[in-house]
């Protein structure tokens, strides 16, 4: 089966390593981004070194009239998609809860949430035999707020986690007998420029006396748990998550 990848918000972080990862394994990848064109082509020229066939889409994955454009793009020139990584996500500045209006909050279920919803529904209209696919692989990244809940930072941003944990679960189940697997990977305390969106760039310093392996993650180690999850290596994993949290 051809391996076509589709990556949203991969133009920086955890998406741009799983990206670089991806293209050492054979994959045709696609770029999606949403607003930083340079940072995009940095990481095609950057694949395109490594030998392999990449596009930079921009495109909003929580928009569906974008979604269908950005998956007819691959279609005409990756074909279609066989993995997702759905990977594009916000969080907002740290706040307790009656300081958080109703924008934010519904911005933060449309992103984290509803997006992912929307790009697995264009997957699978591509991976379901019901579709005349042949199978495939989505892997969602969550956070390890969605265990931990995030009191007095964004409880907002780990019900949307905890939501996309839930559906991991049921689209895992729903779509099992049709050789399309669905995962998860919870990083946690990772260095990537997310921080900055809380407000608090040097966040994962901070915490790294409180994480039990005394230190913060790398982007590449999250990379590697989505790429092998992504794999026929983990042929008998749907519905699974794994934690990268350092233990916490």
């Amino acid at each position: 089966m051809e391996k076509v990848l589709l990556i949203t918000g991969s133009s920086r972080g955890i998406g741009a390593a799983t990206a670089l990862l991806a293209a050492r394994e054979g994959y045709r990848i696609c770029i999606n981004y949403q607003s930083d064109h340079e940072a995009a082509e940095r990481i095609c020229d950057q694949i395109r070194e490594l030998g392999a066939q990449v596009i930079a889409v921009q495109a909003d994955a929580s928009d569906e009239d974008q979604v269908i454009a950005l998956f007819a793009r691959i279609d005409a020139e990756l074909g279609p998609v066989t993995a997702l990584v759905n990977n594009a996500g916000t969080v907002a500045q740290a706040s307790r809860l009656e300081e958080m209006s109703e924008i934010r909050l519904l911005r933060m279920m449309k992103t984290n949430v509803v997006g992912p919803m929307l790009c697995a529904k264009h997957a699978l209209l591509r991976m379901s035999p019901r579709h005349g696919g042949k199978g495939g692989s989505i892997v969602n990244v969550s956070s390890v707020a969605a265990r931990l809940g995030s009191p007095g930072e964004y409880v907002d941003y780990a019900a949307s986690k905890g939501a996309l944990d839930t559906f991991t679960i049921g689209l895992a189940r729903e779509v099992a007998g049709e050789g399309i697997r669905v995962n998860a990977v919870r990083p946690g305390y990772i260095f990537t420029d997310f921080h900055v969106l809380s407000g608090d760039p040097q966040r994962v310093n901070k915490l790294e006396p409180g994480i039990p392996m005394g230190r913060g993650g790398v982007a590449e180690e999250v990379a590697e748990a989505i790429v092998w999850l992504l794999s026929d290596k983990a042929s008998y994993a749907t519905g699974t998550f794994i934690d990268l949290g350092g233990g916490r």
